[in-house]
């Protein structure tokens, strides 16, 4: 625990980050949270209860900055948002290659607070059919959240120094859902310019046809994954091919689910750096030497 602790640190240390911004919101007919956040510092922390969405904004050094941004969603079920290997290392990552990295706190379905880790989970367990009529309610909140901070980031791109045309969303598992529902929810002015749904909970957020003008579409995801998401990912693939649309797939043997930056010794620790040779390759980044 105190290894992980440490590379938070680090990986905070070495970051960039200018004030929490706020983003707008409505409020969500027939959810309501109470109280704060709830943080755990676990193994790997987590933060639940999320009702507030808000961005941090990680700058690169002005002599690197490629001018582009990737607005970062953790996963975590819907109900816990895994802020480091999802979060602050993939920021600390990308801020070192000039991309403007943006963490955003989507909102999360309402939980109590439980005295351990242990204890949150069994105070919110919840029934597959309950999930379901929660999710159709929070999913749509979520996206809404990660479309304003398009917005907010468009808006004000030269104050921020990014290029308003190279900003992209990159989600993992519940994120990469959500990342989804952008790329089928967004309009002219909030459209992103690509997507990158990590290991994305296309189990629980299915797979729908692209939009006509459907931003280019990085995917990666393991084949052992636990949730069985390898063949929803395959076929969010196949929805862009068959229309002729922009994507490439990473599909490893092993990973399992939730890789994020872990460690594991295996191809799939190397996925950021697949999609930042895609990335490059498609000029969404151009590195600065």
């Amino acid at each position: 625990m105190f290894k992980t602790f440490l590379i938070l640190i680090l990986s905070v240390v070495s970051l960039n980050a200018q004030e929490i911004v706020k983003i707008p919101y409505h409020k969500v007919e027939g959810l309501t949270w109470v109280g704060d956040e709830i943080n755990y510092q676990t193994e790997i922390p987590r933060i639940a209860n999320i009702s507030k969405p808000s961005i941090q904004i990680f700058k690169p050094k002005p002599e690197i900055n490629t001018g582009t941004t990737v607005v970062i969603l953790p996963g975590g079920g819907m109900t816990i948002s895994s802020i480091l290997t999802e979060g602050t290392m993939v920021a600390d990552w990308l801020v070192k290659k000039g991309v403007t990295a943006v963490i955003l706190k989507y909102r999360l379905r309402p939980t109590q607070k439980g005295k351990t880790f242990d204890e949150f989970k069994k105070l919110n367990r919840i029934n597959k059919q309950d999930r379901q009529e929660l999710h159709q309610k929070l999913f749509p909140a979520s996206i809404d959240d990660a479309l304003n901070a398009i917005t907010y980031l468009r808006e004000n791109a030269n104050q921020l120094s990014i290029n308003p045309n190279k900003i992209g969303v990159m989600g993992f598992s519940a994120g990469g859902a959500v990342t989804m529902g952008v790329g089928y929810s967004y309009t002219k002015n909030n459209r992103p310019n690509f997507l990158a749904p990590i290991y994305p909970w296309t189990s629980e957020y299915p797979v729908q046809e692209p939009k006509q003008d459907a931003p280019p579409l990085f995917i990666v995801c393991a084949s052992n994954d636990p949730l069985k998401l390898a063949m929803g990912s395959i076929n969010l693939y196949t929805s862009y091919k068959e229309q002729n649309k922009n994507a490439e797939l990473h599909l490893y043997a092993k990973g399992k689910h939730g890789f994020g930056m872990k460690t594991q010794n295996l191809p799939s620790d190397t996925w950021i750096e697949r999609f930042y040779d895609w990335a490059v390759s498609e000029q969404f980044i151009t590195p600065i030497e």
